[in-house]
């Protein structure tokens, strides 16, 4: 059964303008060590870096909370070996999650030239 959906979309120039403003502060603030360390062995980062705000903010509306008592860095996008996105919870995120039994996660994630793209579908029994 679905539990919940979320979609995002952003602009790649308005997460590679706050890059370049606030540099490590802003990215330390909104990603994981691990998500930083991905996006940035990519030729276009700043994309990439959108394409995981788009997830985040994806998740949070599938959650149905938004950023109420919640934290950035509670939402983690990696990719599996073969490439595919996964999301990881942690802290309040996932004490929601449980509370309404998510059991899988499932995203897509997208970016072009000027935009980034996030769907997540939440599922579960209730």
């Amino acid at each position: 059964m679905i539990l919940g959906t979320g979609i995002d979309i952003v602009k790649n120039k308005r997460i590679k303008s706050l890059i370049e403003k606030y540099e490590d502060r802003f990215l330390k603030k909104i990603y994981t060590e691990a998500e930083i360390e991905y996006c940035q062995q990519k030729i276009n980062s700043a994309a990439s870096f959108a394409a995981r705000f788009a997830a985040k903010e994806a998740v949070l509306k599938a959650l149905g909370t938004g950023m109420r008592k919640n934290s950035w860095q509670d939402i983690e996008v990696l990719n599996d070996e073969l490439g595919k996105p996964e999301v990881k919870l942690s802290g309040s995120t996932k004490f929601r999650a449980k509370e309404l039994n998510v059991s899988s996660i499932f995203i897509s994630i997208s970016h072009e030239k000027d935009f980034s793209v996030a769907q997540v579908i939440m599922e579960g029994a209730d």
